[in-house]
């Protein structure tokens, strides 16, 4: 008796260990086809990439910041003395 139900624990475990295998497969294959599925939506919305919203941010606080540079020197040569206009 003792023989037959180690046998049958271990066909237990055996199937348990092979179910769980096929599980992470299983899983690998959802992820990479999410992923695959979510690139390809992204692509056909033509949305930015990080990178590029970070480079023309950082291209629009350079500006803003010249065109205030530009402002203060405009205001300090209007306000010198002898400008006709």
């Amino acid at each position: 008796m003792t023989q037959t139900s180690n046998r049958f624990f271990d066909e237990v475990a055996r199937l348990m260990n092979d179910a769980a295998g096929v599980a992470q497969g299983v899983r690998r294959e959802f992820d990479t086809m999410v992923r695959t599925q979510a690139e390809r939506v992204l692509n056909e919305l033509d949305v930015v990439k990080r990178e590029e919203f970070e480079a023309v941010k950082e291209m629009a606080r350079l500006a803003r910041e010249e065109n205030e540079a530009l402002k203060a020197r405009i205001a300090a040569l209007e306000a010198k003395p002898g400008k006709s206009g």
